[in-house]
């Protein structure tokens, strides 16, 4: 069997969305001829943990686990964390408390020093560690998936000294992401980010993506050819509990982290008319949030009279998912507004799964992005403009309506089966035996 390097910062016990996709490859590639050899961190830093996704790790994987150290427990320290405590996804704040001068320093060093990211300190020993490792037992073929960045990093200097064919996987944007105007670098902070990405971009043997705008993004900023390979559901993972759920309630389901970029205000706007417009409404709505929710989320569901009908609740496994969709009524997808810079190409993850579970889908995003492409394709939902609460208003009340009917019992999704992770497990395996073939 051809054996493939894949070099991952997530991999179990990590949870979340960012280990799903390689967790996922891994667990097909042997089907297509390829071996994963899995790289990745030994006393990590998670946001999240979720031991329930062991389960998906294939038999034929060999997973190696190398030390690595982050700069999180000083982060930890310096803030006054507990040791235990976790750091949080991405910028999002769920505390309430006012951001104050240790939160803007960190994440003012965290940008300038830390250089792509915060993993920054694995990429020389890795190398040292892997250079030693493949004279040993030499792969045919490395895949570095980021981010965090820091792993194409790596691939890249084993390209560069071994000459071993080299996929570089994009599951988001680098200096093209949405908090990168966060991080406030200095001129020589953001001249090195931009260096580097290109030269992974550029080195490469090929770069692929998940989203067809993300692919154009990348080849302008100097990816020869940007392939572009799907998120996807796994079958295996579908509800398989017969007959459609039918609740009295009508439950607006969203899962993951919603960040205040992706903050919906035309949608709690929308409900929150249609709340005081209609008691019956009122008596059956319910807005399910699973996962962090940044306290400017919450402050905007108050304020739209919302607040008796949410319910929260933390991270689940995500082997409880699909049964959580299932009890959904409608399932919420909020993007981000036209004006960040990788809206137009955003999929998240979790899409997939949603369309699988048979619920209709409501994105709260720009109408020409790639979701919405994709829900328009398959039938799979609506697409509603981020600042458009008439029409999000509207699509409320025909979902209300075909659901006091039995209607969303039956929603008739169309050609997602190209979307399952076998499927696009295959995509990858042409990518590699192409390489493999390669002078």
């Amino acid at each position: 069997m051809k054996r493939v390097l894949i070099i991952t910062y997530y991999w179990p016990p990590s949870g979340g969305s960012g280990v799903q996709r390689w967790l996922k490859m891994s667990k097909y590639l042997p089907e297509y001829g390829w071996q994963p050899v899995v790289y990745t961190a030994e006393g990590a830093e998670y946001p999240v943990e979720d031991p329930s996704l062991e389960k998906d790790v294939s038999p034929e994987a060999e997973v190696i686990r190398h030390p690595i150290t982050e700069p999180y427990s000083f982060y930890k320290k310096f803030l006054g964390m507990k040791k235990e405590q976790k750091v949080k996804a991405g910028f999002i704040d769920d505390t309430g408390h006012k951001q104050g001068w240790k939160e803007n320093l960190s994440i003012w060093i965290r940008g300038n020093f830390f250089i792509p990211d915060a993993r920054c300190w694995w990429v020389k020993p890795s190398v040292k560690y892997l250079k030693s490792y493949l004279k040993e037992h030499p792969v045919d073929a490395i895949i570095s998936t980021g981010p965090p960045h820091s792993m194409h990093l790596i691939a890249m200097k084993l390209k560069e000294t071994l000459d071993i064919p080299w996929i570089a996987d994009f599951r988001d944007p680098w200096t093209e992401i949405d908090y990168y105007s966060k991080l406030r670098l200095s001129r020589w902070a953001d001249r090195k980010h931009h260096r580097l990405e290109r030269e992974v971009l550029t080195k490469a043997d090929k770069v692929v993506t998940v989203s067809p705008n993300w692919a154009k993004r990348f080849e302008a900023l100097g990816a020869p050819k940007a392939e572009v390979v799907y998120n996807g559901f796994d079958e295996s993972d579908i509800d398989q509990t017969g007959a459609p759920f039918v609740s009295d309630k009508f439950t607006l389901t969203y899962l993951g982290v919603l960040f205040k970029v992706r903050n919906p205000e035309c949608l709690w706007q929308a409900l929150g008319e249609l709340i005081t417009e209609d008691t019956h409404f009122a008596s059956k709505v319910q807005v399910k949030l699973i996962g962090q929710v940044d306290k400017e989320v919450m402050q905007a569901l108050s304020q739209n009279g919302l607040k008796n009908h949410v319910v929260l609740s933390p991270y689940i496994p995500h082997d409880q998912v699909a049964t959580v969709l299932h009890q959904s009524t409608v399932l919420l997808l909020p993007l981000m507004p036209d004006t960040e810079t990788d809206t137009l190409g955003l999929i998240p993850a979790k899409l997939f799964e949603y369309m699988a579970s048979g619920r209709p889908i409501l994105c709260i995003g720009p109408q020409e992005g790639d979701t919405a492409k994709i829900l328009d394709e398959t039938h799979a939902g609506v697409t509603v403009g981020f600042d458009d609460k008439k029409k999000a208003k509207e699509a409320i009340g025909l979902l209300y309506q075909q659901h006091l009917s039995d209607g969303l019992a039956n929603n008739e999704t169309q050609e997602i089966g190209r979307f399952s992770r076998k499927n696009l497990c295959g995509e990858i395996a042409i990518l590699l035996d192409h390489l493999k073939q390669l002078p």
